[in-house]
């Protein structure tokens, strides 16, 4: 990106209406939802993964802020990569009985494994 632009008009090139000014939009703030009211659930998968198992998280309400921390002390915890995004977190191979253990001791109630 160019030093004279600055980030938020990004994009913004031109307009021939002489009343108009540049209005950021602003990101939506999606509020947290307290633990013991997430509906997550734990999933064994292996589609489009080349035959190895990810376990999968999905179902969390809330910031990605929270996601990601959430995300990253699963991780830790289970000494495994991954990523979060769009309200999933993805942790490398089978670790569904850690994942809900650590989750039901954090107060996740409705966390539950789900699948086959």
């Amino acid at each position: 990106m160019s030093k004279n632009k600055k980030p938020d008009q990004f994009g913004f090139v031109f307009s021939t209406n002489p009343d108009f000014s540049f209005q950021p939009e602003e990101p939506e703030q999606v509020e947290d939802v307290p633990n013991h009211q997430q509906p997550l659930k734990i999933w064994l998968d292996r589609k489009q993964r080349k035959g190895k198992d990810v376990t999968l998280i999905t179902g969390f309400t809330g910031s990605g802020e929270s996601l990601e921390v959430l995300a990253k002390t699963l991780k830790s915890k289970c000494g495994v990569g991954g990523s979060a995004k769009g309200g999933e977190i993805l942790l490398q191979g089978d670790h569904r009985d850690k994942v809900l253990a650590f989750l039901l001791e954090k107060g996740y109630s409705k966390a539950k494994k789900a699948g086959g």
